[in-house]
């Protein structure tokens, strides 16, 4: 009797699967030890991959962190569409504030920001893109994506990395008021 194997087939690059439990491995390693105690090998080990296809789509570890950094903020969202810049704005900053409140967030936030060096770091250009598809749907507020990023976004930013215990309720309603205000 003869029997013919099939090989096994690869699914090519990285798939979503090998994404996500890099992604998951990540984020439960910072968690029980801290983003600066992670290494490559402990997350491979913990993802169940190769240490070679994290360095192969990553590049490396402050590349990796960065980019976990601000995968859940998914760009593709939808944003606020109210109608009122003001309150867009409002309920967009709540959806950052209460994405850097998790400890593991802001945990990852200071590894990613730490990793972008030189360039812009994925959570900054994000939220800058986002910054400017608001100014583009209210131009004659006299708001411009700069403004937003500096009044409302950096922060945000600011406090979960050096102050989360400043992070609250009232931050987002608090900084866009501000904005606004100055913008007057």
């Amino acid at each position: 009797m003869e029997t013919t194997t099939t090989p096994s087939r690869r699914t090519g690059g990285r798939s979503a699967a090998v994404i996500h439990s890099v992604r998951t491995a990540v984020e439960e390693l910072v968690k029980e030890r801290g983003q600066d105690r992670v290494t490559v090998p402990m997350i491979a080990e913990r993802a169940g991959v190769n240490p070679t296809s994290i360095y192969r789509r990553w590049g490396d570890l402050p590349t990796l962190i960065n980019d976990i950094a601000t995968y859940r903020l998914d760009p593709e969202r939808p944003l606020p569409a109210s109608g009122s810049l003001r309150d867009d704005l409002t309920a967009w900053a709540s959806e950052l504030v209460a994405h850097y409140r998790k400890p593991v967030n802001a945990a990852l936030l200071r590894g990613g920001a730490g990793a972008a060096g030189e360039r812009t770091s994925d959570c900054l250009r994000n939220r800058r893109e986002e910054a400017t598809m608001f100014v583009g749907r209210a131009a004659e507020e006299g708001l411009s994506a700069d403004d937003i990023v500096d009044g409302v976004v950096a922060p945000i930013v600011y406090r979960a990395i050096f102050q989360p215990w400043r992070l609250d309720d009232d931050t987002a309603g608090e900084l866009v008021a501000r904005l606004f205000r100055h913008a007057a």
